[in-house]
């Protein structure tokens, strides 16, 4: 029996993504419903979680028929906002830190989504989905993907909107806003200093190597892990029993974004297209993938 018959068809492990996805999802949503308000008899954090996954799922129709990625992002923020609302308007009462939480993650999914759909808009396409898109199974793994990514996100605001306990604003809640604060300002302003550089026509073909992205390869990442560390320091003063678990949240951000989708496959790319360049080799020799560091490149 050769290597390549012992392999999983692609299809099969497309479809085991989505299955494992599914039972993270349902573990999360069992630990995230301990202590938590029900409603018609069902938890109300666990509805969240299915009106996050049947909205990508509904998304998905329309962008296989027509094989577009264009709205993937847009969904994503949709997905936020309505799990936000949802646990809103089901809640039995909603206190000064929920709504703490609503006012910080509806911030940040409108501004990064738009900011996502409008640099799709631009550019026309999506690098990520150029194959993705080819297969049913592949692509409806993504779209699953990204509901199980809101849901893991969300899981401490969530808890905060839709638990029995409620607490005081305290110094959890001052300490985490002021730690998404930083992690939402650095977030934006590399988007920024990244779409001003590839925006000039000077810089094309070239990498960014100035403003925040001399001190760390990925500032947007860094603070997009910031912003939702604060959210879930937020959460920990009103946590009980199982709920305790979603705080898996901050380290499921990190890992995803430095382990599987995010500095992994954008830095494979710029190997493919900067590897031999000495100026590019001394950057990521110098420059930190993410905790930023004040470095000093060489000429």
């Amino acid at each position: 029996m050769t290597e390549d018959s012992l392999q999983i068809p692609g299809p099969l492990r497309n479809v085991g993504w989505i299955v494992a996805c599914l039972v993270i999802a349902s573990l999360v949503a069992l630990a995230g419903s301990d202590h938590g308000q029900t409603y018609a008899g069902l938890p109300l954090f666990a509805i969240c979680g299915l009106v996050c996954f049947a909205i990508q799922w509904l998304a998905f129709i329309p962008a296989w028929i027509y094989r577009t990625e264009r709205y993937f992002d847009l969904t994503g923020g949709l997905s936020f906002l309505s799990a936000l609302t949802i646990a809103v308007c089901l809640s039995s009462s909603v206190d000064t830190r929920a709504w703490l939480v609503v006012l910080l993650v509806g911030i940040w999914a409108i501004r990064l989504s738009s900011f996502l759909f409008f640099r799709i808009r631009e550019s026309g396409f999506d690098r990520r989905f150029v194959n993705l898109k080819r297969s049913y199974s592949r692509f409806l793994m993504t779209w699953t993907l990204q509901g199980l990514w809101v849901y893991l996100c969300l899981a401490p605001a969530l808890v905060v909107l839709t638990g029995r306990d409620q607490l005081p604003i305290g110094i959890f809640a001052v300490g985490g806003a002021v730690l998404w604060g930083i992690g939402f300002f650095v977030e934006v302003v590399s988007d920024r200093q990244k779409s001003k550089f590839n925006g000039q026509a000077e810089n094309r073909g070239m990498f960014i190597r100035s403003g925040l992205w001399s001190i760390s390869r990925h500032p947007n990442y860094f603070g997009e892990i910031l912003l939702w560390l604060g959210i879930a320091i937020i959460s920990i003063p009103i946590l009980a029993g199982w709920q305790w678990a979603v705080l898996i949240s901050p380290l499921f951000v990190y890992v995803q974004l430095t382990k599987v989708s995010g500095i992994p496959l954008l830095e494979a790319r710029e190997r493919k297209k900067w590897g031999n360049d000495p100026e590019y080799q001394n950057y990521i020799a110098r420059t930190p993938a993410l905790w930023p560091k004040r470095t000093r490149l060489s000429k």
